[in-house]
């Protein structure tokens, strides 16, 4: 039985190659996100097939952000292929929009804070308000609460102080940003460990290139399930 807390990202070029890897974790892992980047690739196919055929669980990293109506129509048609997890931005307008296309199914909405790739210099030159970058990850985990997320996406640095939020009761946090210890850090910011970020208190973490680039990836997966299980 896999540990479903980690979340493998099929971050490849295609759904032939997404396949292969998942051919080689095997029963190991039982949970992976399918992004952006393998969209044009046959990523919902490949979601799809995972979830129907081998019966893994599916989180869809799309990060919807559009007028309301827009949002709900495309959440609407993504919840026919009873995925699991599916992400928006956190502003509440997307949320709420988000929310009510998802209705009568099981898809969770989570809400992007803050992207873990970034940090105050970034968000200077995207003309984001001024303030700590951990005070404005609250500041949007609670907004996207209070529209009716499932849960939120954070770095693993702003774990525990996310979790520690009334509005925090009963809602998912999912930390991209996750490194094990001597992995090279690729293009995030606001990294940590497997342990650290599952102490902390986070539901699930997501790990990509640390296992897809690996030699042996289920053994790398086993080494980050075998980290966390030791908690």
């Amino acid at each position: 039985m896999s540990d479903d807390r980690l979340i493998v990202a099929l971050d490849v070029a295609n759904a032939v190659q997404g396949l292969e890897l998942t051919d080689r974790l095997g029963d190991a892992v039982g949970f992976y996100k399918i992004g952006l980047g393998m969209l044009t690739g046959g990523g919902l196919a490949l979601a799809n097939e995972l979830k129907q055929e081998h019966g893994k669980r599916i989180f869809l990293d799309m990060k919807l952000f559009d007028i309301g109506a827009t949002v709900e129509a495309a959440v609407r048609g993504l919840a026919q292929f009873d995925l699991d997890f599916l992400t928006v931005h956190g502003d509440p307008h997307v949320v709420e929009a988000a929310k009510q296309g998802a209705a009568g199914s099981g898809l969770k909405i989570l809400g992007v804070t803050i992207l873990t790739s970034l940090d105050r210099a970034d968000l200077d030159k995207g003309l984001i308000k001024p303030g700590d970058l951990t005070d404005l990850v609250q500041e949007r985990a609670v907004n996207a609460f209070e529209a009716g997320a499932d849960g939120v996406i954070a770095s693993p640095q702003e774990a525990r102080l996310i979790r520690a939020l009334p509005k925090a009761q009963g809602r998912l946090i999912v930390t991209p940003g996750v490194r094990p210890a001597g992995a090279a850090l690729g293009d995030q910011k606001r990294v940590a460990t497997p342990a650290s970020a599952i102490a902390d208190g986070a539901d699930h973490i997501v790990v990509g290139r640390p296992v897809w680039t690996a030699a042996d990836p289920r053994a790398a997966a086993q080494a980050i399930l075998d980290e966390i299980a030791g908690l």
